[in-house]
Parts: C-alpha cells; sequence; structure tokens
C-alpha cells in the first residue's frame, strides 16, 4: 500500500512541474501527507491545474460525505469492478505529485519507515482517481493512490506500492479520456532501478508530525538474528 508520502519539491522539480501546470505563488509543502490531509493533485477535469482535494476517496453515493481514510488506495487488478471505484478508473483521472513516498518494514514489534524516491531526482507522478461528493450546498473532493504489485528495489520492503508514472507520456495518457482498456494497460510498476531509498526517523509514525527532519537519512540497526 501507500500509507504516506510527502510534497516538498526542490528548485528543479518546481520547475518540471511548472512546465505541466500552473503554480500558486506559494506551493502548500508537507514533509508528512497522511490519510485524510488535503493535498495537492492534478485532476482530468482541470489538467492545466492543481486542485486541493483530501486524501482518501468518498464515492459521490455515499451517504454521509465522511473520510474515514480506508479508501486511500485502491488496487489496481480488479479496480474497474468495485463499487467504491468504477465510476472513477473510468473517468475521474488524477496525478498525485510527490518528492517520496514512505514505506514501512517490520522490525518485531516496530515500524520502520523508509523513505522512497527517484533516483535521478525528478519528481514522483503517482496513478490516482478522484470523485467529488455533494449534499446540501456541500462539495467535497477526494482521491485514492492506486496500487501495484512491486518492483525490484521494493519487493524486499513491502508487497504493494503506487503506480509511478514516469514519463510525460504515460502522464498524457492518463489524464486524456480514452477506452477503460488502455487506461488500465497504464497500471503496472515502474521499471527496475527506478527508484532509491534510505532509513528515516520514526517520527513519521506519528501523522501529525511535519518537519523537515522526517527526511534526514537514519542509520540502519543492524541485528543477529
Amino acid at each position: 500500500m501507500c500509507g504516506r508520502y510527502s510534497f516538498v519539491p526542490k528548485a528543479k522539480q518546481q520547475k518540471t512541474l511548472a512546465e505541466v501546470v500552473q503554480l500558486p505563488a506559494e506551493l502548500p509543502l508537507s514533509y508528512n501527507i497522511a490519510p485524510t490531509h488535503e493535498a495537492l493533485v492534478i485532476a482530468d477535469d482541470h489538467p492545466q491545474q492543481l486542485q486541493c482535494m483530501e486524501w482518501g476517496l468518498v464515492p459521490h453515493w455515499s451517504a454521509d460525505g465522511k473520510n474515514n481514510g480506508k479508501l486511500i488506495n485502491a488496487r489496481a487488478e480488479g479496480i474497474e469492478e468495485k463499487p467504491s471505484f468504477r465510476e472513477s478508473i473510468h473517468r475521474r483521472h488524477c496525478l498525485v505529485p510527490a518528492d517520496s513516498f514512505y514505506e514501512w518494514r517490520k522490525q518485531g514489534a516496530r515500524k520502520i519507515p523508509y523513505r522512497i524516491f527517484r533516483k535521478d531526482e525528478q519528481l514522483l507522478f503517482l496513478a490516482g482517481i478522484w470523485d467529488e461528493w455533494q449534499q446540501g450546498g456541500q462539495t467535497k473532493r477526494t482521491f485514492s493512490i492506486i496500487t501495484t504489485t512491486p518492483n525490484r528495489e521494493m519487493a524486499d520492503l513491502h508487497d504493494r506500492m503506487p503506480v509511478i508514472f514516469s514519463t510525460p507520456e504515460e502522464c498524457r495518457r492518463w489524464l486524456t479520456p480514452g477506452p477503460l482498456e488502455e487506461s488500465l494497460r497504464l497500471l503496472h510498476p515502474p521499471a527496475d532501478d527506478l527508484l532509491a531509498m534510505y532509513r528515516v526517523s520514526e517520527k513519521l509514525n506519528k501523522p501529525g508530525y511535519d518537519a523537515p527532519d522526517l527526511q534526514d537519512p537514519q542509520p540502519e540497526e543492524w541485528t543477529l538474528f
């Protein structure tokens, strides 16, 4: 799965993003985007803009519109058959920009977090779907990140990872309306050797903690057993 990520683009990454969308005067940054938090996405209804949505999809048919954070991820396999996702996968796609995402390695009772990012230091564009809930004059836009099986570097850490579009052409195709079959063909693991990772502080385990030291590398703790 993908349960946390960060959006703290460096100057080079912001320049790349500015070639795709209009950037606001000040980008809202976060080292620790957690479920139900608001985050920036590029949605197919306005692909030249960054939109703010809540992470954790709330289907438009939801009775109360509450975001309980349970639908932060959508498995690529069979996504077109799931009631919560089957309409969005047809016509509501988005890209989730990130400089990195996080995953945990279990070590006994502990969960050791790792930061994962592109080796070439380019921005990550994660595949997503979105929906809009409306009731009584209220409107809420929410999104899920699509996950797939891991590539080589992720396989030792977790059995799932976000779908990552590694080329501008893949991003364009994802945001362009087309047959469902073409969209589903894009939902595969990225190429091996695209990503790098290192251990980070367990402060990340607190969803409310958001500070630069979350991306500081931490030494590995080697054990005999």
